[in-house]
């Protein structure tokens, strides 16, 4: 997973030797040499991640991450700051301010890179969360600034502590309950998390339990559809080693606490993952609550021909700006008109609906699909290489060439699959894309149906 990375710090060789490291990783790096350099370049460039200085001339770490986090332009972009400040004040005060995390100086490789990519996936979902929100906005003229307005008011946020220390517990929801929270839920046995439902807005976990693998518990939450975005705060001790906690970022937990607590940490990192889960669930809403009825194909439910070109062209200029690949995927089913004709058009339209279901399986939430016309689906992939996009293909092709059961009748059927990669000409006009898309598409049908033929292939 590659990404750009702003790198902040007025001493030079602290710059250079960041930027190597990072560089030797293949992520795109950029630096800035004093607060209102970094501010100035997190606007114009919008990078994945920011490594932000605390101790700088003119504008320090705390003023320049405040400014940044109050911007509707970069308070998505993840900031860590990095300092040789060890107390707990200074942790707080960063906190409070904004920022995702804190690495101390001399900074440690694994730590550094696990904080990365833990905060580097979340960011890429809030993108295309915020893409799809920005086309709404063009399209229907939604304001955004009532987002962030939204994700502060963290008061009646629901907490959930999963922990068999119940006197440790017991300290969690006393400090908690004092900050006016919602709701505040203790559960001791570890097993009792199958229950928790997707109304939540961080889960604080200790991981080390008698009979259970703490991280076992994580990876539980992680791959349930109700927990699966609810931020994990988890607990840990001083004798736990570092890969414990590497281990545990890398497999999706959001933060962690080192105990015995510090009462006002807890109180700012919880802040903290509030803040940014209801920053998420306000993307959500707003995309859901004012664009469902207008872009959705009544039909199958997903994206229309109409929504899709729209938004295509926001997701052709982010790839393009950000130089990554994007691919795109049309796919249309062999011979449908013999289902009609067969079996009528109610099992037609039921097999169209079961043929969305399969391809939603088999790709990413940041990947875009619209039924684009009849028994005609496309999907836009981005950050994806045209090889990675021909796995896809074929891995849905063998799906959807399983057997269907629709009113009680057996139905067989197979798709052909084009697949074209972006140029940079496609920035200027979206339908090149789409048109190269297309003629993949019609040479897998001409070359004798249920094939995959890749933009390389056509002649």
């Amino acid at each position: 997973m590659t990404a750009r990375i702003l790198v902040v710090d007025d001493v030079l060789s602290n710059v250079k030797l960041l930027k190597a490291k990072l560089t030797a990783e293949y992520y795109t790096v950029i630096t800035a040499y004093d607060g209102q350099e970094a501010i100035d370049l997190a606007m114009e460039q919008q990078p994945d991640i920011i490594l932000l200085d605390v101790m700088m001339p003119r504008l320090n770490g705390f003023q320049v991450c405040s400014e940044l986090k109050n911007n509707p332009l970069t308070t998505h972009i993840p900031i860590v700051m990095v300092t040789a400040l060890h107390d707990t004040e200074s942790r707080v005060q960063g906190i409070n301010a904004g920022a995702d995390d804190f690495l101390t100086k001399p900074i440690k490789e694994t730590a550094l890179y696990a904080r990365i990519k833990s905060l580097t996936r979340l960011k890429f979902v809030i993108d295309e969360l915020r893409l799809r929100n920005k086309t709404n906005a063009e399209m229907r003229g939604i304001i955004d600034r009532s987002v962030i307005e939204y994700s502060r008011e963290t008061f009646d946020g629901r907490i959930i502590v999963v922990d068999e220390d119940r006197l440790q517990a017991q300290q969690i929801y006393k400090i908690l309950s004092k900050q006016c929270f919602r709701s505040v839920e203790v559960l001791n046995n570890p097993n009792e998390i199958s229950n928790i439902d997707d109304n939540c807005d961080l889960i604080i976990l200790n991981t080390q339990f008698s009979e259970i693998d703490g991280l076992r518990l994580c990876s539980q939450l992680r791959g349930k559809l109700e927990t699966r975005y609810t931020p994990i705060l988890i607990l840990s001790d001083e004798s736990q080693s570092e890969s414990v906690l590497i281990k545990a970022l890398e497999m999706g937990v959001n933060d962690y606490l080192v105990t015995p607590l510090d009462e006002n940490e807890l109180i700012a990192r919880v802040n903290s993952q509030v803040k940014r889960k209801r920053y998420q669930d306000a993307l959500r809403m707003n995309l859901f609550n004012n664009a469902e009825m207008s872009i959705r194909d009544p039909l199958t439910g997903c994206y229309n021909k109409r929504y899709f070109y729209k938004h295509l062209q926001n997701i052709v200029e982010d790839a393009v700006v950000k130089e990554k690949h994007l691919s795109m995927m049309m796919l249309d089913v062999d011979y449908f008109k013999m289902i009609n004709d067969n079996f009528g058009h109610t099992t037609g339209d039921e097999l169209l609906k079961q043929i969305q279901k399969r391809i939603s399986e088999n790709i990413r939430i940041t990947d875009l699909l619209a039924r684009f016309g009849g028994e005609e689906f496309v999907i836009a992939m981005p950050d994806t290489n045209i090889q990675r996009a021909y796995i896809v293909a074929e891995r849905m092709r063998n799906m959807i060439a399983q057997p269907f059961i629709l009113s009680h009748n057996t139905v067989n059927i197979t798709v052909s699959i084009g697949i074209a990669l972006i140029q940079e000409s496609d920035l200027e006009n979206v339908n090149l894309f789409v048109e190269r898309a297309d003629k993949c598409l019609y040479k897998a049908k001409d070359g004798g149906r249920n094939r995959i033929v890749l933009e390389d292939a056509v002649t």
